[in-house]
């Protein structure tokens, strides 16, 4: 990992995946073929790309009580502790709608309506990811979604991995296919025989499913196109070297295109963490995978001060930061852009991943800057409310007349006048 002296405008090496011309013109055809065949596209491209014939695309119950037998006990206690974190801490994000009267008689509000339903995608192949279904379904059921549908893709024996199945059921999800790539998603854009469209579709995916979401949008909404995870880390010469590297490297194991970063004003720290980093690669279990993340997308950047290190950080906008720092929790205030934030040595990013109850669906790519986590509002949406007086438009329908032919509107003019006029 290599340490690079800051200076003047830094931004993180990421990877920024649009896809191939090939690849977006696959998905448009996959996407066509699903809404002009339904089911026998789906089940056709599952054979192909999966390598799994489906008698039928929904997971009945006797799957999910074969997951069951299949997970520990203690196991189902811990997804089941997880999930109840992530609700607790989900349920204080709920708004309210709400209503004003003014003195002239005008009612305005806001009135906040759940979504009817949603799509959650779960990545699948040959990682299982139950913390996913815990982070999108449960945002969702405390907003008040009524209906909503998981999607994964099968494994070669047909089947979806048992955690994922346990956190489907305990998070209360009620449809769940055994289905994935774009044609998923665009079962859950368009729907088919088998399967209901939906509102809103949310979860991370490979390139065609990020591709996919990106086609449907606007027929759905979708939560983001998420690119490769991010971890910086802030830390001082307080901070321990063995620590930082193993949360750096936590990142890098995910994907080729991960990006770890340190930024710290201690040189001493960034030589001990770049020497942690390749003895802890050496015994990582996915050291492949991990070493060309760190080579390709990871650094050290060496500041000339502390202050000179939060502003890269603020120019950094990482997806995850965690702050190693004497007096720690003092510096959240001078931190503009971060996903989530992690504060002091014992607050280790997978404690966000897993089990702490803040979301783990976070804005990649320095999107941070003007985009927040997945959250309870994402399920909701909000309707104005505007219940004008007979006052009110006596004193102000001439001032709206007039603005509107400011526009050179002057139906909008009229519309307003022809009250006015029965007033006088």
């Amino acid at each position: 990992m290599k340490i690079v002296k800051v200076s003047g405008d830094i931004s993180i090496k990421r990877s920024v995946d649009n896809g191939t011309e090939a690849q977006r013109e696959a998905v448009k055809e996959i996407i066509a073929e699903v809404r002009r065949f339904g089911d026998k596209a789906v089940k056709a491209y599952t054979e192909k790309f999966d390598r799994v014939t489906l008698d039928s695309l929904r997971v009945d119950r006797s799957e999910l009580e074969e997951a069951y037998n299949s997970v520990s006990a203690e196991m189902v206690e811990i997804i089941r502790e997880a999930a109840e974190n992530i609700r607790n801490y989900h349920e204080k994000q709920l708004r309210s709608s709400w209503i004003t009267t003014e003195e002239n008689g005008t009612i305005l509000g806001q009135k906040v309506t759940a979504l009817d339903s949603a799509g959650v995608y779960v990545p699948g192949g040959t990682a299982a990811y139950p913390s996913s279904v815990l982070m999108n379904v449960i945002p969702a059921k405390v907003a008040g979604v009524k209906r909503i549908v998981m999607v994964s893709p099968p494994g070669e024996d047909g089947k979806l991995p048992a955690g994922v199945l346990v956190a489907a059921d305990l998070s209360g999800v009620e449809e769940i296919y055994k289905i994935g790539g774009a044609q998923a998603i665009a079962a859950l854009a368009y729907g088919t025989e088998t399967i209901q469209s939906v509102d809103k579709i949310t979860g991370p995916g490979n390139i065609f499913v990020a591709l996919a979401k990106r086609e449907v949008f606007g027929d759905v909404d979708i939560d983001m196109i998420a690119g490769p995870s991010e971890i910086a880390v802030l830390a001082d010469d307080t901070a321990m070297a063995d620590e930082i590297a193993a949360d750096l490297l936590s990142q890098a194991e995910h994907d080729m295109r991960a990006s770890s970063v340190l930024v710290t004003p201690s040189a001493a720290l960034a030589e001990a963490v770049q020497k942690e980093v390749t003895l802890q690669l050496a015994v990582l279990p996915r050291q492949k995978i991990a070493e060309r993340s760190v080579e390709d997308y990871g650094a050290i950047y060496l500041a000339e001060n502390m202050a000179e290190a939060i502003e890269t950080i603020n120019q950094l906008a990482p997806e995850h930061l965690e702050i190693m720092t004497e007096n720690a929790m003092e510096l959240i205030g001078k931190i503009r852009h971060a996903g989530a934030i992690f504060i002091g040595r014992y607050s280790s990013e997978p404690i966000g991943d897993y089990f702490a109850g803040p979301n783990h669906v976070l804005p990649t790519n320095g999107t941070a800057r003007f985009s927040s986590p997945l959250s309870v509002e994402d399920f909701q949406k909000k309707s104005s409310i505007i219940a004008y007086s007979e006052a009110a438009i006596r004193e102000n329908g001439a001032k709206i007349a007039q603005f509107a032919r400011l526009e050179g509107l002057e139906g909008h003019a009229r519309a307003v006048e022809a009250r006015l006029k029965k007033l006088t």
